[in-house]
């Protein structure tokens, strides 16, 4: 072979060699520039769907300010309502006059103690020996394990 022709192929192989790094040079900078333009996509639909959260909620207390303005609107106008057709108590003062009142529970009534919130003497219900009976000598003492 000539040397002319080992000048052309080396030059042709370098060629080639450079090419293919220029290629995976090319492919592994554009996987972070790939990455990133995934990210933006996702962050774009989240903020979609975060526009569409908003909208929902606004229009749900919307619709809650409307219920609730029918809702007292209703109530308003059934006390109004109320009112005027509500039906008059009878004088209850004189049917109870009238009625006899056994004696039974007229002597049985003064005999019972108003009931009271607190205890005789100065220990008071928080005590902790409230309401137990005082027993002669030494109370018995609970086993000690």
């Amino acid at each position: 072979m000539e040397l002319s022709n080992i000048n052309w192929m080396l030059g042709a192989a370098c060629l080639l060699a450079g090419i293919g790094l220029g290629v995976l040079g090319y492919h592994l900078m554009n996987a972070g520039a790939r990455n990133a333009q995934m990210l933006r996509q996702r962050l774009a639909e989240r903020d979609r769907q975060l526009a569409e959260l908003r909208d929902g909620v606004g229009e749900h207390f919307e619709r809650l300010g409307s219920l609730a303005a029918a809702l007292n609107k209703e109530v308003g106008e059934a006390t109004s309502r109320l009112a005027v057709e509500a039906p008059h108590r009878p004088d209850l003062a004189a049917a109870t006059a009238t009625m006899p009142e056994p004696e039974e529970a007229a002597t049985t009534s003064d005999d019972v103690a108003a009931p009271r919130d607190y205890a005789d003497g100065n220990r008071g219900t928080l005590s902790e020996d409230f309401g137990l009976k005082q027993a002669d000598g030494d109370a018995p003492q609970p086993p000690r394990y």
